[in-house]
């Protein structure tokens, strides 16, 4: 028999007989109790684990995203005209009044008929 020479290898005592684990309990686990700690195991750690998507979630396409903004403008357009409706009159001279009345006389009709484009020939 031929004997190791240099230092000890992994998991083996001086001697030569390798290292195991010793008991928790009185007697080792069988293979099946072994197994089920570690599922146990497995299925804690992926729940601490926050799922990983492969794409990220998509958003509204470019033409939705056109909509709702064109709505957002419009409906704040609305919320100017009534703020400035409300301003008493001696402070519509103002700052605040003639930048109101520059948002409420714009023309948005000719922005809300805009369509843009689906591109890739999807028109």
């Amino acid at each position: 028999m031929t004997k190791y020479k240099g230092t000890t290898p992994p998991g083996s005592t001086p001697g030569g007989r390798l290292r195991r684990r010793r008991p928790e309990g009185e007697q080792a686990l069988t293979g099946a109790e072994r197994q089920a700690r570690y599922r146990l195991h497995l299925g804690s750690a992926a729940k601490e684990q926050a799922p990983k998507l492969s794409q990220p979630p998509r958003g509204l396409t470019r033409p939705q995203r056109w909509d709702a903004a064109i709505g957002e403008i419009v409906t704040l357009q609305g919320a100017y005209a009534r703020w400035l409706e409300a301003l008493p009159e001696a402070t519509r001279g103002s700052a605040t009044g003639e930048a109101l009345q520059a948002i409420v006389d714009l023309e948005l009709d000719e922005i809300i008929t805009v369509r843009p484009p689906h591109g890739f020939g999807r028109d």
